[in-house]
């Protein structure tokens, strides 16, 4: 098998001693005589793998024993039209933050159900920053603040999470950044994520939910679209995605052997460290266009001067082993996703082509 250091945004790589351990258990899960993929999600043998995925969850996350897990799915585009049908309550309105694509796209769906105020937005310089939090025009009456903390196609991050301000409720599109770095979990009302970059295979969208918002839903809102009603039913009330949880809760076994969230964090930030490093000090054959401060540890996105080039540095980087590095279609350009699951090693890799092609090309 050839070996690649896969870049890819999203199903993303996974870590190794993880698709290890599922390939061992792929015929026979723990003497069971089954696949995860055959169990009965009610069997005592899937109840086992759900509650512990969940307790290593909220151990990774200090998560409060008033929020609710629930390991649902539809992926984080179905939660763009659930957290309105579920959190407006009798609000006319919610709070957004534009700070890309993703936050585009949760503002078009919020407008379904609810007035929707752009707090704040950094479309005027082509979403490359997160506007100042003392730019931004709350509204008092907001049923919430809804925010996506990295973009994965702009590659720009929150340095920094918004204070909650009186009654009203955070709300967090993690996708991205999810476990990434540490967070006070008990800041926010709501944090969802798809499980497709930190978290496991595409399938599997985790919600973390305070209790007193589980009944704030819309009278009419449909059964599946309930937060209250999967977590009456523990995730339970359809066939959840049994084997995206599975490899989820091998996943977070793996963070916790890593050290934790913490140890991630700086794991992180050192690969971040040296791509953005090499970026810079290349005399500017490769720029990143999004703003200092505001950088992404998850995605890396970058340009090069001579543009005509960008299709020989995706070739030859696939043919260096480093793949899925071209932009996403709406913007173009470099985009190297490094999450918790890539090695130093193969951000070292691409650091060392990136040198190595600019000297030829230069």
């Amino acid at each position: 098998m050839s070996k690649v250091y896969n870049f890819s945004a999203g199903p993303a790589v996974l870590p190794h001693e993880v698709l290890l351990e599922a390939q061992g258990e792929m015929l026979d899960w723990h003497g069971s005589g089954m696949s995860v993929m055959e169990m009965s999600h009610r069997g005592k043998e899937f109840m086992e793998i759900i509650h512990q995925a969940e307790q290593d969850l909220r151990s990774l996350m200090n998560i409060p024993s008033n929020y609710r897990v629930l390991f649902l799915q539809g992926g984080a585009s179905m939660q763009f039209s659930m957290v309105p049908l579920n959190l407006l309550g009798d609000r006319a309105s919610v709070d957004v933050v534009n700070t890309g694509h993703w936050s585009k796209l949760a503002i078009k769906e919020a407008r379904r159900y609810a007035g929707v105020n752009v707090v704040a937005s950094s479309e005027d310089r082509n979403f490359t920053y997160v506007p100042a939090s003392e730019t931004w025009q709350r509204d008092p009456q907001a049923a919430y603040l809804h925010f996506t903390s990295n973009e994965t196609i702009g590659g720009v991050q929150f340095s920094t999470f918004p204070e909650p301000e009186g009654e009203i409720p955070l709300v967090c599109d993690m996708s991205s950044d999810f476990l990434s770095r540490e967070i006070d979990v008990s800041r926010f009302g709501l944090i969802y994520a798809g499980a497709q970059k930190n978290i496991g295979p595409s399938g599997l969208t985790l919600v973390i939910v305070r209790e007193d918002l589980l009944d704030r839903a819309q009278p009419q809102i449909p059964t599946m679209m309930s937060y209250r009603v999967h977590a009456d039913a523990d995730s339970m009330y359809n066939t959840p995605a049994t084997y995206p949880i599975y490899i989820a809760g091998l996943v977070f076994k793996w963070l916790k052997a890593q050290g934790g969230v913490r140890a991630m964090e700086a794991r992180n930030e050192e690969k971040a460290g040296l791509l953005y490093h090499a970026i810079e000090q290349s005399g500017g054959f490769y720029h990143c266009p999004v703003e200092v401060a505001f950088r992404s540890r998850m995605n890396v996105v970058f340009r090069l001067r001579d543009e005509s080039l960008e299709e020989a540095f995706v070739a030859g980087a696939r043919a260096a082993g480093l793949v899925q590095l071209k932009g996403h279609r709406a913007v173009g350009g470099m985009r190297a996703s490094i999450y918790n699951a890539m090695p130093l090693e193969g951000v070292k890799a691409l650091v060392s082509y990136m040198l190595e092609f600019a000297r030829q090309h230069g």
